[in-house]
């Protein structure tokens, strides 16, 4: 670290605006007219093609000064389909599939990349719904396996829904978070929303549960609940036991635009809350922008200068 210069380790989301590194899917129905031994072979198709993908995409970080990937949730498509379900070991070269995303896990210790998930919006711990809640274990246990062997260390989620009543459906969140196995639980963490849950809302169970805040900056200042965003970012820094992890956005049409929750292309580095870069410590910004890499390179040069880029040495992160 340089004097006080704030150290942020950008993020990016998922896929890519321009650079040619694809991820894979397919659809329950174009896998169900294969028969299991041919849904077998193409779904391990995918699955290496994706492992690869994967590979390609953190090199392309490390060589851009990009500090965290947020891995797709499909990475493996439909692993945990009701019928159409597998395990990689069932997958013809699925040792290999295996190995392959141990290696990305490999490289991103050596290169000090960060990697997290953020599930699908139908993962719901707060549904009155057994059958929603036991999906939703599910899709978050296929995460946390995947975590494992790559090395992520976040599984992000939102809030759910508030089916009527907030206070009763965080308590099934509450109650949800023991049904979970460990390696869900040491890697989970719950963000606000645009529509239902404030940061006012989350945080108190946050530190009831022990459970890491993420603050999404752009929601808080679409649904607001009261509290500044120095005095969220404050509570949110407080709730991790390992490098924090923020989500920034700009909107579409700006604020005063009819609908500031759309996101835009690019990042108005306006947008970046002042007090993010008075923390006195390292922040991930996962940057969540319609151009990608193509925002991120833009961000990185229009704040040149006021931060250090993590990873510059590869300090601060703390595995689970």
């Amino acid at each position: 670290m340089r004097g006080n210069t704030p150290r942020i380790r950008l993020g990016l989301c998922c896929i890519f605006r321009q650079e040619p590194i694809k991820f894979r899917r397919t659809t329950a129905k174009s896998l169900g007219r294969l028969g299991r031994p041919e849904q077998l072979v193409s779904l391990a198709s995918l699955c290496r093609h994706n492992a690869d993908a994967l590979s390609t995409a953190l090199r392309y970080c490390s060589d851009h000064g990009i500090g965290d990937f947020r891995i797709n949730s499909q990475i493996l498509p439909l692993y945990t389909h009701p019928e159409l379900g597998y395990r990689m070991e069932e997958l013809p070269g699925g040792g290999e599939i295996i190995a392959a995303f141990e290696s990305c896990g490999s490289f991103c210790r050596q290169q000090g990349l960060r990697t997290t998930f953020h599930p699908d919006q139908f993962n719901l711990l707060s549904s009155p719904s057994e059958e929603v809640t036991r999906r939703s274990i599910a899709e978050l246990d296929y995460q946390a396996e995947l975590a494992e062997l790559i090395g992520a260390d976040v599984i992000n989620i939102h809030g759910g829904g508030a089916y009527g009543d907030k206070v009763q459906a965080l308590g099934r969140v509450a109650r949800r978070l023991k049904r979970l196995r460990r390696t869900v639980r040491e890697r989970l963490s719950l963000e606000n929303d645009d529509r239902i849950y404030t940061p006012r809302d989350l945080l108190p169970l946050c530190r009831a549960e022990g459970i890491p805040f993420v603050y999404d900056v752009h929601h808080h200042r679409c649904l607001g609940d009261g509290m500044e965003v120095a005095e969220v970012t404050e509570a949110a820094l407080g709730t991790w036991d390992r490098e924090p992890l923020f989500h920034l956005s700009s909107p579409r049409e700006g604020w005063e635009g009819k609908n500031p929750q759309y996101h835009h292309d690019y990042i108005d580095p306006a947008d970046l809350p002042a007090a993010w870069l008075e923390t006195g410590q390292a922040l991930t910004v996962e940057v969540e922008a319609k151009a990608k890499e193509l925002a991120l390179d833009r961000l990185r040069k229009d704040l040149s200068g006021r931060v250090v880029f993590i990873p510059e040495d590869g300090r601060g992160m703390k595995s689970v």
